[in-house]
């Protein structure tokens, strides 16, 4: 298994059917309660283990995932509410490495993670077919449209919780 990739690579497809876009959000709601579920019962010496070489520690993954479904909340946002807005792209690995994002408890981010996605999940629901092809300015990844994007944070929460649920089965936690 990549270690790095646990559920392979994001493959986008455009534009979703609604059944496909139903899917997604599904996962994107219940990654809050997978996440939760991930993590439990482990020592603070288990979440500062790294889920792989040279990679961030469980600890950074659980306070990452908000951090970038915040953004993705907001760009979802923005582009409900303008044309073509263009979107600012932050370092997550910059992020990912300040004292909040190696130190603080886990439970922070998890009931963060869980108000979120159930503010975020209400708007993905509300989405018309037309809204879903609405499109924003990537700096880094070009024009993209809502629908990707649903299928990107459908797939992100799953990579990164298998980060931990791998890591925990290799460890035999």
């Amino acid at each position: 298994m990549d270690l790095r990739y646990p559920i392979g690579h994001f493959k986008p497809k455009e534009p979703l059917t609604s059944a496909e876009r139903q899917t997604f959000i599904g996962q994107i709601e219940q990654a809050p309660d997978a996440l939760r579920s991930a993590v439990e019962g482990l020592t603070p010496e288990q979440l500062d283990t790294p889920y792989r070489p040279d990679g961030w520690t469980v600890r950074q993954v659980v306070h990452h995932i908000p951090d970038s479904h915040l953004n993705a909340y907001i760009r979802f946002r923005l582009a409900l509410t303008e044309d073509l807005p263009t979107i600012k792209p932050y370092d997550e690995a910059k992020w990912a490495e300040l004292p909040d994002a190696r130190t603080a408890e886990t439970g922070i981010s998890l009931d963060l993670l869980e108000a979120l996605h159930r503010r975020w999940v209400l708007l993905l629901r509300s989405m018309s077919d037309r809204e879903c092809t609405r499109r924003l300015n990537h700096p880094e990844q070009g024009i993209v449209t809502l629908d990707r994007f649903i299928g990107l944070y459908a797939w992100h929460g799953r990579h990164h919780i298998a980060h931990i649920t791998s890591l925990r089965e290799r460890n035999g936690w």
